[in-house]
C-alpha cells in the first residue's frame, strides 16, 4: 500500500500540532491565573460637571386677550382666520355702522353751528356793541349839554317848566341806553355771558362730535397687539353685544414654559437659573431659557411644585400649549474630578465605592460622590487623579488579579462633554417627574 507511510505522517504532523496548541492554552490560563485578567481600565480626568432637574412642561402665554365688542351690532365682515398671524391695529371685525356714521355727521352739524354762533358774537354781535356804546355815549353827552342849557334858560325865564322836564327826560333816556349798550358789549367779550355760552356750546359740540367718532369707532375692532388668533367665536351675521368674548388673542413676543417639579427639588430651583427647552415636535432644538417665577407652594394632589421659564426669543414654531422638554441647570462645577457613571457602583447612593487597580490586584474603595451630569460623575473624596479605576462592566471583584489593557479617561466615551439631554444618564427625572441629576 503505496500511502500508508503518507498518512502516518500526516497523523504525527496533526498530534504534533493538536499538542502545542494545548501546551500554548495552558500557557495562557497559566498567565491568566497568575497575573490576571487584562482590563481597560478608567483614568480619572478634570472637567465641568453640571447638573439638572428634567421635567416636561407646556408653552403659555404671559396672558391673553379676549377680545369682544363695545358696542351692540351686526357683524359685517372678519377678515382673518382662526390660526392667523395678526399685527397690532389689524382690523379683526367690521360691524356694521350706517347709524353710528349718521350720528357723527349730526354732531358735526351741531359743532358748525355752534362754531358759527362763536363767530357770530366776535365778528358781528362784538363790533355792533362797540359802535353802540360809542353812539350812546355821545348822545349820552348832547343831552347832558341840552338839559343844562334849558336848566339855565328857565332860571332866566327864557325857557317853561315842561322844556326843562322834556330835556330831563332825553338825557335819562340816553343815560339807560348808554348802561344797555355797555352791558351788551360786555356780555360779547371774552368772559361774557354771550361769549361763554357761546364757546360752552362749542365744547359741548365737541364732545358729542368725539362720542359719535369714538361709537363709530367701536365698529371696528382692531388687533390690540401682535399676536395669534388661537379661537374664533364669531361669525358673519352674528348680532354681538358688549361682554361677548368673540376672539382670543395670543400676543407675540415674550413666552412662559410652565413646568411642575416634585417637590423633592424645590430646594434646588431658583430664580434667575438657565435652562435649555425642546419641542417634542423639533427635539434637536434647544432653546435658551431663565427660570423667572417658583411658585411658594406645593399642590397636595401632585406633591409637585409649579416653575416658570421665559424665553425671550422663541422660534417661529412655538405654538400655545405645546409639550416640551426642560433641562433646569441647578447646578455647576467646572473643575470636578470626574469618572463615567460606569465605573462606579451604586453611585445613587452614600455607599458608592470603585474598584481601583493597586499593585496588580483589585481594590474595593469607598468614594463620596458629588455632583452627577450627563453620563458623568463627580468624586467629592476617596480618588486620586494617578488612580486607575475597574469599570463595572468588568467581571472583577476585590482581591483579583488585573492587568491594564488600554488606559482610557471619562473624556473617552461617547457623548463625554456634551450638554446634558432629556432622559439621559443616571437619574434622568423622565417625562413629567421633575427628576434631577447630580449631587446626593
Amino acid at each position: 500500500m503505496p500511502n500508508t507511510p503518507r498518512r502516518s505522517l500526516a497523523k504525527r504532523a496533526l498530534r504534533w500540532l493538536l499538542a502545542t496548541a494545548a501546551v500554548a492554552a495552558l500557557a495562557f490560563g497559566t498567565v491568566e491565573i497568575v497575573l490576571g485578567p487584562r482590563v481597560a481600565m478608567v483614568a480619572p480626568e478634570r472637567g465641568e460637571v453640571i447638573r439638572t432637574i428634567v421635567a416636561t412642561g407646556r408653552i403659555l402665554a404671559p396672558y391673553r386677550v379676549d377680545i369682544g365688542s363695545q358696542v351692540t351690532g351686526v357683524v359685517a365682515e372678519i377678515p382673518v382666520a382662526e390660526g392667523q398671524t395678526v399685527k397690532r391695529d389689524e382690523v379683526l371685525i367690521r360691524l356694521e355702522g350706517r347709524e353710528a356714521e349718521a350720528n357723527v355727521r349730526l354732531a358735526e352739524a351741531a359743532l358748525a353751528q355752534a362754531k358759527a354762533k362763536l363767530r357770530q358774537i366776535e365778528d358781528v354781535t362784538l363790533p355792533v356793541a362797540r359802535q353802540n356804546v360809542a353812539q350812546t355815549e355821545a348822545n349820552l353827552v348832547a343831552a347832558q349839554a341840552a338839559f343844562s342849557r334849558v336848566e339855565k334858560l328857565k332860571e332866566t325865564g327864557f325857557a317853561t317848566q315842561a322844556q326843562v322836564d322834556d330835556a330831563r327826560k332825553a338825557r335819562d333816556v340816553t343815560v339807560a341806553q348808554s348802561r344797555s349798550a355797555h352791558l351788551q358789549l360786555e356780555s360779547s367779550l371774552p368772559g361774557g355771558t354771550d361769549r361763554v355760552m357761546a364757546e360752552a356750546a362749542v365744547a359741548q359740540s365737541e364732545a358729542s362730535l368725539a362720542a359719535a367718532r369714538t361709537k363709530l369707532a367701536y365698529t371696528v375692532i382692531a388687533a390690540p397687539a401682535d399676536g395669534v388668533l388661537i379661537a374664533r367665536n364669531v361669525e358673519r351675521g352674528d348680532v354681538v353685544q358688549p361682554g361677548r368674548t368673540l376672539m382670543t388673542l395670543s400676543p407675540s413676543g415674550e413666552t412662559q414654559v410652565v413646568v411642575q417639579i416634585d417637590e423633592k427639588n424645590m430646594g434646588l430651583v431658583a430664580v434667575g437659573q438657565t435652562a435649555l427647552v425642546s419641542a417634542d415636535a423639533y427635539p434637536d432644538d434647544r432653546i435658551r431659557a431663565e427660570l423667572i417665577y417658583v411658585n411658594p407652594s406645593v399642590d397636595p394632589q401632585t406633591a409637585t411644585v409649579q416653575v416658570k421659564l421665559r424665553l425671550p426669543t422663541p422660534p417661529a414654531y412655538i405654538r400655545q400649549d405645546m409639550t416640551v422638554s426642560v433641562d433646569i441647570e441647578v447646578a455647576r462645577k467646572p473643575d470636578a474630578l470626574v469618572l463615567p457613571t460606569t465605573a462606579v457602583h451604586d453611585p445613587l447612593t452614600q455607599r458608592a465605592w470603585i474598584l481601583v487597580a493597586e499593585d496588580g490586584r483589585a481594590v474595593r474603595r469607598p468614594v463620596r460622590v458629588g455632583l452627577r451630569g450627563d453620563g458623568r460623575v463627580e468624586i467629592a473624596d476617596g480618588l486620586a487623579p494617578a488612580d486607575r479605576v475597574i469599570p463595572v462592566r468588568a467581571k472583577v471583584e476585590a482581591g483579583d488579579r488585573v492587568r491594564a489593557l488600554v488606559s482610557e479617561t471619562a473624556a473617552d466615551r461617547p457623548g463625554a462633554g456634551d450638554p446634558p439631554r432629556q432622559g439621559q444618564g443616571p437619574g434622568g427625572g423622565g417625562r413629567g417627574g421633575g427628576g434631577a441629576r447630580g449631587m446626593f
